[in-house]
């Protein structure tokens, strides 16, 4: 299938079964390849192409007003966009908002992110769902000029997520402090004057939102590279260990994360991961994870805690779960999606070791799973009482 322009396109996105659709493009120029996903939130597109999360992905917003709220230092996840690239429905607009800093397509080519408009992203939507989330070529000319035969080639040579370890391109190079808490009105960030707790948190993509929401509930956080052993980790003396979200396939950085994250279970520390972490945490407790067709990316996603019976609308960013058959003697499902019923949390029984496949920061998406930072905060109280 075509998308077949009124005017001569400026970028085309080819999928590797050799669909293209052409469009306006923004942002930087050339091409580019990545796994292509969408996500159905409204709001935060700055956040998602910052999220770490997302290296190695092509995002399509389902959303059609996409930059109308420009860009700003403040709403940056890490310190550069690590989405390879993003579709969207409409071109960008004139930011309208008081906060905005940028235009997102000048923020775009800045930053050497390449970008198209004026995509049917809800005919490509169907076409992920369909067929599961394809290997894409990306690319952004000026003057028009497209080798279809030659993208087709580079999309089908893209290698995929299945295990490739991301994790290492996007953890920090070195071990650093955080204690900055989350935005609030007027003061906006602020920092902790009075820590409750030390946590060490291990940085697999870790955003920063995360480590705020640490912080917020009194957590002296100190991060540590991806590659850090169970003795660097418990060097530091914590009270808790976090084992934050990240890209790529969990067994792959299971490779070298799992015996750390075992060290640390040895122990006997509270423990608390999200998405990478939680599905890490799985495989080091003898669980397995599994790839998804096109995985969950929003801020809308019902999860029922199965412990309480709550339900709660979640933020969700993940092409990989856990097989919660997989699931040993001791530990116990959680949570589940009320999309599809996968896995959306585990916790060993009996002890202070949770994690969640969706994500309790937001950033974006509703705040209703905030409450875990202050059960990991709480579980840190009651050990050392």
């Amino acid at each position: 299938m075509a998308q077949t322009p009124s005017t001569r396109p400026t970028a085309c996105l080819v999928l590797s079964d050799g669909s293209i659709f052409y469009g306006t493009g923004f942002g930087a120029t050339g091409v580019t390849t990545a796994e292509l996903c969408f996500n159905t939130a409204m709001t935060g597109y700055q956040e998602i192409m910052t999220d770490p999360s997302y290296a190695g992905q092509i995002v399509t917003f389902t959303f059609p007003h996409i930059g109308n709220v420009g860009v700003n230092p403040d709403d940056d996840e890490t310190g550069d966009p690590v989405a390879e690239g993003m579709v969207v429905k409409w071109d960008p607009t004139e930011p309208s908002n008081w906060r905005a800093a940028e235009r997102l397509t000048d923020w775009m080519a800045r930053r050497g992110r390449i970008a198209i408009g004026g995509v049917d992203t809800r005919r490509l939507t169907r076409a992920i769902r369909q067929a599961g989330a394809p290997h894409v070529a990306l690319a952004h000319d000026p003057e028009g000029n497209f080798d279809i035969e030659a993208l087709v080639a580079k999309a089908r040579s893209f290698p995929g997520l299945v295990g490739l370890d991301l994790a290492k391109d996007v953890t920090c190079a070195q071990s650093y402090r955080w204690d900055e808490m989350r935005w609030a009105w007027p003061a906006g960030y602020t920092r902790l004057s009075e820590p409750k707790h030390k946590v060490v948190a291990v940085d697999f993509g870790a955003k920063r939102n995360i480590l705020r929401c640490l912080a917020s509930v009194g957590c002296d956080v100190i991060v540590l590279p991806a590659s850090a052993t169970a003795e660097e980790v418990l060097s530091h003396n914590p009270d808790g260990v976090f084992l934050s979200n990240g890209p790529g396939d969990p067994a792959a950085t299971g490779k070298y994360a799992v015996p750390m994250i075992q060290g640390v279970l040895a122990a006997d520390l509270p423990v608390f991961g999200i998405c990478l972490g939680h599905q890490m945490l799985a495989l080091a407790v003898g669980g397995k994870t599994i790839k998804m067709n096109h995985g969950h990316h929003g801020a809308n996603h019902p999860v029922k805690d199965v412990t309480t019976g709550k339900v709660e609308i979640t933020s969700m960013n993940h092409g990989f779960a856990v097989d919660a058959q997989s699931l040993p003697a001791g530990v116990s499902e959680t949570h589940v999606s009320l999309f599809d019923g996968s896995n959306c949390g585990i916790a060993m029984d009996g002890r202070p070791v949770f994690s969640v496949q969706h994500h309790p920061e937001a950033s974006p998406g509703p705040q209703d799973s905030f409450y875990l930072f202050e059960r990991f905060a709480a579980d840190m109280a009651a050990r050392k009482a």
